[in-house]
């Protein structure tokens, strides 16, 4: 089997990438290295070039005739950024995912896993949402995302092609064995501003502490990236039994099932790393959210996937990725 793996020297790309050569899957990636790391590629078949360049991609494609899925995870990522760029959001994420669907319909590949997010749901109880929950994105960059799903589904149902959508809920870590991880020393989620905190010697802010969850801070759903990794290569292994003509297009939660809050977190990063980290209690910001964790029925029967990795296992593997990026950089 072989896949081509979009953004593939990115953070999810490169690290499904790594999976899928454990599971004796070929790989070729495509990144343009806006934010992706050209080592990432090394010895993986990279292309470096833009997934909306029609003659680029053909010429991939006619290079490897024999690709049997695309796993696609180019995208721009950064909530606050598509709050400040819209257009660009939609450019890149939406606008060139559609070019890229084409080139892959008129050479005939019709596998299509799409790296999607869980930030599509409403995330508003702090409670669990299955694949069923109510759509209703809060930022651009969310927007994106539901709207790629919309495309996936419409196409699918044309039979251009036949897709699965993961929802992934928030990776955190790193692959295990530090051979990828995140490209950024100082990511913009929960746990990278915990890491920023206390690398700086300052307490640890924490915005909210009224929401409707067991101890008032904000929830989420914390998967670690080779959990999540794995769930890749199940998808495409498992493609054809997961799709069909009656059901030519899937959504699936990827998450642990457990929900973590802010508190949670900080404890867990204290565990780790055997120190009390100060923290600051705040109001909400605006556009924040209590969240949401992942109902995983549906991946364990149809991917036979579950996470096996803890919270603890993510920030331990966090850490070690930030001081090995640190000597890389």
């Amino acid at each position: 089997m072989k896949v081509l793996i979009t953004g593939g020297a990115g953070y999810i790309g490169s690290t499904v990438a790594t999976a899928c050569i454990e599971a004796g899957i070929d790989t070729v990636l495509i990144d343009d290295l806006s934010t992706g790391r050209r080592d990432f590629g090394e010895g993986r078949g990279l292309y470096v070039g833009d997934i909306a360049d029609r003659a680029f991609v053909a010429g991939v494609l006619a290079d490897h005739p024999d690709i049997d899925a695309v796993i696609h995870c180019a995208a721009r990522i950064v909530v606050p950024e598509s709050v400040a760029d819209p257009l660009g959001y939609y450019d890149s994420n939406v606008g060139k995912t559609i070019v890229l669907l084409q080139s892959l319909r008129d050479a005939g590949v019709e596998r299509v896993v799409f790296s999607s997010s869980a930030a599509v749901y409403a995330g508003e109880s702090g409670e669990g949402v299955d694949e069923s929950g109510a759509v209703a994105p809060s930022s651009p960059y969310a927007t994106t995302k539901a709207m790629v799903e919309q495309i996936l589904h419409d196409a699918a149902a044309a039979g251009d092609l036949r897709a699965v959508a993961l929802r992934y809920f928030n990776p955190i870590g790193a692959d295990p064995r530090l051979r990828t991880g995140l490209q950024n020393p100082t990511p913009s989620h929960v746990l990278g501003m915990i890491m920023r905190a206390k690398a700086a010697g300052e307490p640890f802010t924490l915005t909210g502490t009224d929401w409707p969850t067991r101890d008032g801070s904000g929830l989420r759903d914390y998967i670690h990236v080779w959990d999540l990794a794995l769930a890749h290569v199940a998808a495409v292994q498992r493609f054809d039994a997961v799709t069909s003509a009656d059901q030519p297009y899937r959504v699936i939660n990827l998450g642990t099932g457990e929900g973590v809050t802010v508190r949670e977190l900080v404890a867990a990063f204290e565990r780790v790393t055997g120190e009390p980290l100060p923290v600051v209690e705040t109001a909400r910001r605006p556009g924040d959210q209590a969240g949401a964790f992942a109902i995983v029925g549906r991946a364990a029967d149809l991917l036979g996937w579950s996470a096996e990795r803890s919270v603890d296992d993510g920030v331990r593997d966090a850490l070690s990725w930030a001081d090995k990026l640190r000597t890389l950089s």
